[in-house]
């Protein structure tokens, strides 16, 4: 009896057969490198505030303090008046793909630059624990260290300011240019 009563009732129509949001394609490395390059010269600000917070976080990206290099390269921005997300940008400089040869390289700087060599007998090569396995060798290791990442990261910085002022000059610019004739192409046609 309740089935019969039951049958007699409209059916709700049904579902759409997938109600879940379409998925993006995947995309490849190159094409992700090539999106945050975009966005990067996308900032806002003059191309001389973002020049200047890419060179704050490219020199603090050349010391060996692993999670504070950020903080390190915003705080230098905000008295540079520079951009503080091209600062966080600039730190990536340093990457775990790059720690071992930029701070060998400083590390060897700074020898040349004080005339004397340094003892690194207690390194094993692992950079997950290569701060660590520098400070256990002592305060001369790490000064020398220091002195080569700041001399390091002073020329590295100053490339970094020009070629990032040109690439945002040139980009802001074709920007600009590609606006102008879409205007005035819409005048001409609209």
């Amino acid at each position: 009896m309740l089935k019969n009563s039951f049958s007699s009732l409209p059916m709700p129509p049904k579902a759409p057969e997938s109600t879940a949001a379409p998925r993006r394609p995947r995309t490849t490395g190159s094409r992700r490198l090539r999106y945050y390059y975009y966005r990067f010269l996308r900032l806002q600000g003059s191309p001389q505030a973002i020049a200047r917070g890419l060179a704050a976080g490219v020199f603090a990206g050349c010391f060996p303090i692993f999670g504070f290099q950020t903080l390190v390269g915003i705080a230098i921005a905000i008295p540079a008046r520079g951009n503080k997300i091209a600062a966080a940008a600039g730190t990536w400089v340093s990457n775990p793909f790059t720690y071992v040869p930029i701070y060998f390289f400083n590390l060897r700087l700074g020898e040349r630059l004080l005339g004397r060599p340094v003892d690194l007998t207690g390194l094993d090569g692992q950079a997950a624990d290569f701060g660590t396995q520098l400070l256990n060798l002592g305060s001369d290791v790490v000064l020398t260290l220091f002195l080569g990442c700041a001399v390091s990261g002073l020329v590295l910085a100053t490339l970094g300011y020009a070629l990032g002022l040109w690439a945002i000059q040139r980009f802001q610019h074709s920007r600009r240019q590609r606006r102008r004739e879409r205007k005035q192409a819409a005048m001409v046609n609209g």
